[in-house]
């Protein structure tokens, strides 16, 4: 078993996880794991890093594969024990335009950014080891989307008690509703993808009151954040912000010094706290 740190970042062949990888293979003292569901674009994207000189590992991961998350965490366990730093990047989002119909938007979006995000945490966080770092990446429009919740949805959202298995039959509620047309009658936004990143915001304060409870010693920081608005193929050319600009947030919470003790289950954007 080695005793060489290792990071994951999911969902890392291109875009804001690429460049997430690149700043750890740069400032990461050991082992980063850039992973895709396709292997041939994960091992594209090694090389273009490697061409960089940069020293990037690769391993398969599919978010939506409960199989292909244990087969990570079976790899970690094995070969390093644990985990030291995990970056919960992958998501998906439809464009503007798409003509999907909207309740399948919304099952297929919730099925990634939220539960798939959720089993890698069910998965992967018993690995973390003492001083790991843990970020989800969410989004500001998961602030806004709260904005546009019913106030009975804000108050369970912002809830310093609510369980995930009450932000689980939630998101799933956000589903149903949208297959029965009634999701603006029962006081949700028209957004899917805002809805699934209020999921990962929740779940993150969730995680990070639950590692407080049952590993307080062990010093890990779990937060969620927004990247900002970045030129991806998700967020198109008009964004702001390049990719390396948007990797600075969850890298530099990627790399919170052992001597930190906060942040630790925020949101945080522009390495700043934000209200929730």
């Amino acid at each position: 078993m080695s005793n060489v740190p290792v990071a994951v970042v999911t969902g890392s062949n291109k875009g804001i996880g690429l460049a997430i990888v690149r700043a750890l293979c740069k400032q990461f003292p050991g082992d980063v794991y850039l992973t895709s569901r396709d292997s041939g674009r994960g091992e594209a994207a090694v090389a273009q890093l490697q061409a960089e000189g940069l020293r990037p590992l690769f391993h398969q991961l599919d978010i939506d594969d409960l199989q292909s998350i244990r087969a990570l965490r079976d790899f970690l366990k094995e070969k390093y024990g644990g985990l030291n730093v995990l970056v919960n990047n992958a998501g998906i989002a439809f464009k503007v335009n798409d003509t999907t119909p909207f309740a399948i938007q919304a099952e297929v979006t919730m099925k990634t950014n939220f539960f798939g995000t959720k089993n890698i945490c069910t998965e992967l966080l018993p690995l973390m080891k003492p001083y790991g770092r843990v970020v989800n990446v969410s989004s500001m429009v998961s602030s806004s989307a709260l904005g546009r919740c019913s106030q009975e949805l804000q108050k369970k959202f912002r809830s310093d008690t609510i369980t995930e298995d009450e932000l689980v039959q939630l998101m799933t509620k956000f589903v149903e509703d949208t297959k029965n047309s009634v999701h603006e009658k029962e006081g949700w936004p028209n957004t899917a993808y805002g809805v699934s990143k209020i999921g990962v915001t929740v779940l993150s304060r969730i995680q990070a009151r639950m590692l407080n409870e049952k590993r307080k010693g062990d010093h890990i920081l779990l937060n969620a954040c927004c990247p900002g608005w970045v030129r991806t193929d998700m967020a198109g050319p008009q964004a702001t912000k390049s990719p390396d600009e948007g990797a600075e947030t969850p890298v530099y919470l990627a790399l919170l010094p052992s001597s930190a003790d906060a942040p630790h289950g925020q949101f945080v954007s522009d390495k700043t706290v934000r209200t929730w």
